[in-house]
């Protein structure tokens, strides 16, 4: 398939947070990798594109995964009764510590990217391990895949165990050079991101040296923060000078800038004072509500960072949380809303579909520019659904069938997927 041509079916799309355009039977153009925009009709300048009819199908633009670990996917669902830390502990750290091997690790990250590449997710923001011959597998592996994603080799110089620490500082900043010299002009998809694990994974000389390699690399950087807790507890013991955790992170200058923004996951104890630090660095927050549920850590108040104006996408945070489909991120992210409204605070009004469709698409693809609409300018992401399994006596509207794919996504198959114009899957090659 070229990258300039026309995908005809129900199209639905962002062009605010609180509306989903939709055009029933329309025509959805794209050139040299961009959208053009979505039409009831052909306009007379593109009739003589390639036409791709998907008849009754959806479709959507494709979605942001801002948060998941690649090397834990073989054990997803697993250890679901333990809260952050002792699962950390217990099944990840073991887990991670056995892609020194590189066959081990080839084989896993095979595993993942197979299902990465049939998933609802066209871009992602991946952890890998400490592990430098293993991250660059995965960042050949993901290439491969066509999806655009960030990964990160991993640092951490403390507290992950004899298995999984780097000696110290230097050497886990030794690594990370080693690592960004050997991946340097490889890849067309697959960028670097600084990735210390999180504040009691790295010291703070260790943090030091990754604010100053993000500013003068100019490197994005992610991490955890304030998650659980216990964790949050943690930090305050590890950092004592810090007024919160979020300020620990700007005391090593590893915050990032609004022109370099960093992601955090989860901020699920995230107050005042640590939305004030996010707003003024341009920090992305990764909603994971998954995870927060199988791990017990909370409810993220995600209506106060949209009210605050804090950039929130949605991520999958494989494997605490239990599956890479968006879909049911989608799902996950509403219903924690509508509990965070009924258990914490009933003023936060509960997420609407159409702002959740949103952080899915147009919100978390911003942190890769221009992505996760239809509107004229974006690079064209696109997915072609088949909800056809889901009878029904109703004659729905085009929202309506999206929404009910969300709520019922082991019905919702994939038949096409398109990254910047690159037509990536296809149910019928697989």
């Amino acid at each position: 398939m070229e990258k300039s041509f026309i995908l005809k079916g129900n199209i639905a799309f962002s062009k605010d947070i609180s509306h989903i355009e939709t055009i029933e039977n329309g025509y959805l153009v794209c050139i040299d990798g961009k959208s053009k925009g979505a039409f009831g009709a052909i306009p007379a300048e593109y009739e003589g594109l390639p036409l791709y009819d998907y008849g009754n199908s959806l479709i959507i633009p494709g979605m942001t995964d801002l948060h998941l670990h690649a090397p834990q996917y073989t054990f997803r669902g697993i250890g679901m009764d333990l809260e952050l830390l002792q699962w950390l502990s217990t099944h990840t750290f073991p887990e991670e510590a056995r892609y020194k091997d590189l066959e081990y690790a080839r084989k896993a990250y095979r595993y993942f990217c197979y299902d990465l590449k049939r998933s609802f997710t066209t871009r992602a923001c991946v952890f890998a391990t400490l592990h430098t011959e293993a991250t660059i597998e995965l960042m050949d592996q993901i290439e491969d895949t066509g999806v655009i994603a960030y990964v990160g080799k991993v640092n951490m110089d403390r507290n992950g165990g004899e298995d999984l620490e780097e000696k110290d500082s230097d050497s886990s900043v030794a690594a990370t050079l080693d690592w960004l010299k050997r991946i340097e002009g490889r890849y067309v998809n697959t960028k670097p991101i600084l990735t210390p694990r999180f504040i009691p994974s790295c010291s703070d000389e260790l943090m030091k040296k990754l604010g100053k390699m993000s500013d003068e690399k100019n490197l994005r950087i992610q991490s955890h923060l304030s998650e659980n807790m216990s964790e949050v507890a943690w930090v305050g013991e590890l950092v004592p000078d810090a007024t919160c955790y979020a300020n620990s992170y700007e005391i090593f200058g590893a915050m990032g800038s609004p022109d370099n923004p960093c992601i955090m996951a989860h901020c699920v104890y995230s107050d005042e004072k640590e939305m004030e630090i996010l707003k003024k660095h341009g920090t992305y927050i990764a909603h994971c509500p998954n995870s927060n549920m199988n791990l017990t850590s909370g409810i993220a108040p995600v209506r106060k960072f949209l009210d605050q104006g804090i950039p929130v996408g949605i991520g999958t945070d494989v494997s605490a949380g239990s599956s890479m489909n968006m879909l049911r991120t989608i799902l996950d992210t509403i219903m924690a809303s509508k509990m965070y409204y009924r258990l914490v605070d009933t003023s936060s009004k509960p997420l609407a579909f159409e702002e959740v469709f949103y952080l899915a698409t147009v919100s978390g693809g911003s942190y890769f520019g221009k992505v996760g609409s239809f509107e004229d300018g974006y690079e064209f992401d696109a997915l072609v659904l088949d909800d056809s399994a889901m009878y029904s006596m109703r004659e729905l509207s085009i929202r309506e069938r999206i929404e009910r794919s969300c709520y019922n996504d082991a019905d919702c198959i994939i038949r096409e997927k398109f990254v910047a114009g690159k037509h990536i899957f296809s149910r019928k090659q697989n």
